[in-house]
Parts: structure tokens; sequence; C-alpha cells
């Protein structure tokens, strides 16, 4: 009984402790993205990392008659402003925005000009240097109390959806743009460029398009005004970096992570994203994504073949980076390229409307859901998991209860399984002494041991493996439920006990620390960890046999494995410790059921060594 019991256990912390650490193994191998430069070696990385870029053709701003060259300047890129017709008149630094109806063209400012618009669910901020993104606030999700920002910034205070003309290696234009507004949820930034020598000029125009009750924007970048755009085998590359939000302290995979996909060919596909060198996919895709435990960036293209690459080059001042990179291949005429992005929540309510059609843009079939879907061999069962926890909610709207309640139907469910496992731990320790008696009598003959032991098990009608298997089928249930708490969306910012526990989604705490504490390097004083290890130890107790109690093996692994987990888990989301600490009440409730059942079953399946008890005769009346 004692070895199989120590074999059950750790085999258990075994695959719990693979899963939590060495999660990716249950996950599908991530196909190895196409890799294409002409050189057949790795793609080369931007001019930010310091490589050497090949020889790019000129691009100069076109310099209006009596305006300054000083400005802003990018490699290969001139550092005039171009010229613009009317509104001659007005103030220099100024951006005049005309609506619909209004007449004329706008005014080129000589410093950067920022242009702010909000619809009901986000706050942008653009700037006319590059028509960048500097902003991108979501107005119903807090970091901190403050509107989660989806594009996080660096020491450079670098930009999102920049462009620049030529592939990978060539820098972003940074050069001041005019601005129109033609109603008040677009905007549109537009400048003259020439190529150096050619004598002609072309327009680029970066056209923002945002809508009420949408997470999606549109952005059309176009080139007119030039035969043909070709910069270095590409016409230009758009760019999204250099992180995604909402801040953080460091990307520990579990409680924090970047992920990169795609779509391709109807199947989600995990990326790499190089460090030294982008990562070149070169395969037609449908969208692809940046992807954090909670919050996404996906960008889904037109119908060109464009390069995509992503990249996880060092930003200063970002713990880490996170890029995207378009590459739109070389165009004979004109061109306009529509691009669709989303910077939002990672979850299937938002996400799913843009595959059945339901959203102002008329999107639909994209399989967008699927960068919010989990993955590996446990995602249905997970997805199952995610479906009765939302039923629970509609009953009772408050996601505590509903872990609860999660809780306990699958402890309802497994309790077959947990009584099945019971009866043949009862039925190990009754046939312990036989099977004591072989291992002494055959302790020289391994062959002869296993034949009489085998021969025991069939007389006896006991599977050696009925004790542990059950454990081990409800392992994979333990794991999709792990990672269901650990991860589903709506936990975030959901309370559960107020003043208490206001954010499943992060750990509680009852008293915060002035400094991090030495060693440990918590900054709280946390109440759930403390409740976790007297439930594993109350029911440790629960549950040991008179064997065990003697045993200092198992002594130890009663006490150590719940302080063990006790430090693992200090920092885990509130949600996740009120799921574990609920199963161990649910199961200790149920051993304590089991108990007297186990009891008469174990009086019937083991002997009495003391041969029956004694008769003791009636005491007489007496006579009165």
């Amino acid at each position: 009984m004692e070895k199989n019991t120590i074999i059950a256990v750790l085999l258990s912390v075994a695959i719990l402790f693979g899963w939590m650490f060495l999660q990716p193994i249950l996950s599908p191998p991530p196909e190895t993205p196409a890799q294409n430069t002409t050189s057949g070696s790795a793609a080369p990385a931007p001019n930010e990392s310091g490589a050497v870029s090949p020889v790019q053709p000129v691009v100069e701003a076109v310099q209006p008659a009596g305006t300054s060259t000083a400005g802003s300047s990018a490699a290969g890129v001139g550092t005039a402003e171009a010229g613009t017709a009317g509104n001659a008149g007005a103030d220099a630094g100024t951006v005049t925005a005309d609506l619909p109806g209004d007449a004329g063209a706008v005014t080129v400012p000589e410093t950067e000009q920022q242009v702010t618009l909000e619809t009901d669910l986000v706050r942008v901020v653009l700037s006319n240097a590059g028509g960048d993104m500097v902003s991108y606030q979501l107005k119903e999700h807090k970091d901190k109390g403050e509107m989660v920002e989806m594009i996080l910034s660096a020491e450079k205070n670098a930009h999102a959806f920049t462009l620049a003309f030529g592939g990978l290696d060539a820098q972003p234009v940074d050069s001041l743009f005019r601005v129109s507004r033609p109603d008040p949820l677009t905007v549109e930034f537009s400048r003259d460029f020439s190529v150096a020598g050619s004598g002609g000029t072309f327009t680029l125009v970066k056209r923002y398009e945002f809508r009420n009750g949408e997470y999606m924007f549109r952005l059309t970048v176009s080139l007119t005004g030039a035969s043909g755009f070709n910069f270095n085998n590409a016409a230009y590359t758009l760019g999204f970096g250099p992180q995604i939000g909402p801040s953080f302290q460091k990307l520990d995979q579990r409680y924090e992570y970047r992920e990169y996909y795609t779509l391709i060919n109807g199947k989600r596909r995990k990326e790499k994203a190089g460090e030294a060198a982008p990562t070149i996919i070169d395969t037609r895709f449908v969208w692809s994504a940046i992807a954090g435990k909670y919050f996404t960036a996906i960008a889904i293209p037109d119908n060109t073949l464009y390069q995509l690459a992503f990249s996880a080059r060092p930003e200063p001042g970002l713990p880490a980076a996170s890029r995207m990179y378009l590459v739109r291949p070389p165009v004979n005429a004109g061109t306009s390229d529509v691009f669709h992005f989303y910077l939002g929540p990672k979850n299937q309510e938002n996400l799913g409307r843009y595959d059945i059609g339901d959203n102002s843009f008329k999107l639909r079939d994209l399989d967008i859901s699927k960068a919010a879907s989990s993955s590996g061999i446990l995602a249905p069962l997970e997805s199952l998991f995610k479906w009765l926890l939302q039923i629970f909610v509609k009953l009772i709207p408050n996601y505590g209860v509903a872990i609860i309640l999660l809780t306990l139907l699958v402890k309802i469910l497994l309790f077959p399984l947990t009584k099945k496992s019971s009866e043949a731990s009862i039925k190990m320790q009754a046939i312990a002494p036989k099977i004591k008696e072989l291992q002494e009598k055959y302790r020289s003959n391994p062959a002869k041991l296993n034949a009489e032991l085998g021969a025991l098990y069939k007389k006896e009608g006991h599977n050696p493996m009925s004790g542990c298997l059950p454990l081990l089928i409800q392992f994979p249930i333990l794991i999709s439920m792990y990672n269901l708490f650990n991860n589903h969306f709506d936990l975030r910012g959901a309370m559960f006990i107020p003043g208490w526990i206001p954010d499943l989604s992060l750990p509680e705490s009852v008293l915060t620390f002035s400094a991090p504490l030495p060693l440990l390097g918590w900054d709280a004083l946390r109440l759930l960890p403390f409740i976790y290890v007297g439930s594993q130890m109350l029911y440790g107790l629960a549950t040991r046999t008179p064997e065990q109690q003697g045993n200092p093996s198992m002594k130890m692994m009663m006490y150590a494995m719940p302080l063990m987990f006790f430090f693992i888990l200090y920092n885990v989301p509130s949600g996740l410790l009120v799921f574990w600490i609920f199963s161990n009440v649910f199961t200790l409730i149920q051993q304590v059921m089991l108990n007297k059942y186990l009891a008469a079953k174990k009086a019937a399946a083991i002997p009495e060594a003391e041969g029956p008890p004694p008769i003791i005769a009636p005491r007489r009346k007496k006579k009165r």
C-alpha cells in the first residue's frame, strides 16, 4: 500500500509540475515559420538594432518655397515639409481640421501636432509626425485605476503603425504631415515626397477610420502620383510596436506573456519572434496577432500577398518588446491598401463578432476568435468548463460564486472515481500482509515474485492500478480548470468579496508592504495562500490511513507539499486559489462522507488479527 501510494503521489506531483512549468509540452509544437531572404539566411534586422542597411533610394519630402528645412529626419528621407494649396494665412504650428462641407486644404504645422478622438470604447491619440498612433486606451478596462493603454512606448517614445519606404531595414518616416478630419471619427494624414534624381513627386496618405462600438479600426495607405513604387524590392513596411499593453513588470509566460499567431489555411499557427533578426513569414495569411494574457493586437490585411515579420528585439525602457511588420511588395502604379486592426480584449464575445458579420465594417468568416481560443489537447475540455462557468454566472452574477459552484459540480461528477479509488486503497490494505509475505519469500527470485503477485491479484480480484488510474483520469480535468481560472478574460476586474477580493484575475491582499520582502520579493500580505495551506493539510489529515501515520515519508509528503505549493501559488490570481481551496474543502467533505462506508468495507476485507470478539455472559437479574 505504502509503495503504491507514494508512486501515485509522486506521479501526481510530476504531472502537475510538468503542466505549470513545462506547459508548452502539452500544447502542439509550433510550426516552423517560413524563412525567406535573398541569400537564404535570416532576414536583416531593422536599423535600430545596429545592422547595416543596403543602399536605399533617397526619398525626400517636397520643400515648398520659403520654408525652413529644419525639422524631423529619417535615414533616406528628407526633412523639408510638403507644400500645400490654400489656407496660406493660417498660423504656424496649428492644425486646421476641415469637417465635411468645408472647402480648402490644411496648413502644414511647423511642430508636431497630436489629434485626439474618442469613441464609446476607446480614446485614441494620433501624431502628424509620420502619421503614427501614440496612444490607444480602452475605456471599459482598467490598469491600476487608469484606462488600459494598448500601445506601450519606451525611452525613445516609439510610435505604432509607422510606415517606412522599403523593407524591414528601412527607417520609418517621421516627418510632419498635413492633417484633415473628414468626420469626427476619421483622421487623414498626407504629404508629398520625391525620389532623388527622378524629378517627379508622389503623395502618401494614411487614413484612420474609427467606429463607435468597435475595437476594430480601418487604416488605408495610399500612394499616388508616380508610375511605380519599388524601394529595394518593397513599396513600404507598416510596423506595429514596440509592445502591446497593459503594463507589466515581466513576462513569466504563465501569468503574463506575449504570443504570436497567424491564421493560415484555416488553422491557427503559433509563431516565434526573433530577437536578433525578425522571423519572416511569406505564406499568405488571413490575420496575424500579438497576444497577451487578456488583450491582443490583430492585423487583417487586404488580399495583397504581404510579407509578415515578428520581432522581439529589445527596446530601451521596456521589460520586453513585441513587434509586427507588414511588408508591401513593389507596385507598378498607384495603390490604396486597406488594413483592419483590432486592439482590444482577447475574448470570444468581442472577437466572435468578426466571424459572423456582426460589426460595422461588415467583416465576417475571419476565424478571428481563434486568437482567443485555448490550444493543446485539453482545449475542448477547457471550453466546456468555460461554458458551464457562464451558465452559473447567469444564475448568480458573481464569478467567485460561479467558480465555487463549478468546482462543486465537478467534484460531484468525479465522486464515482473518488469512491473507486478509495475502495481500491482499502482492498490494497487488505492484501498488503500477503504481498509482504511473498516479497520476503521470493526476495532473491524477482521473476517468481512477479508471477506469484499476479496470481494473488487475480485470486483477490484486484488490479493494482485501479487506485491510481482514477486519480490520473482526474488530472486533465484539474489542469483544464487551472487554465480556465488562470486565463479566463471575464475574471479580469470581476469582484468576489468587496474590500478583500476585488479582482479575481489578480492576487488579493490584506496588507501592502512599503518595500518588497528580502529574498521572497513579496510586496503584500495575502490571506488566500494561508487558507489554501490549511485546507490542504486538513485534507491530508482526514484522508491518511493508520499505516501512513507512522510513516516518516508520508508525513513529510503531507506537510512539505502544501508548504511548497504555498510559495508557488502565493502570487497567482485569486480566482485560481478560490478554486484550489474549495476543491480541497469539497474533497474533504466527500472523504468524511465516505469514512463510514470505507470503515465497513475495510472491516469486511481485513480479517481481525485477534480472533472473534469475546463472549460476555448476560447478567442475571436479582430476585426481589
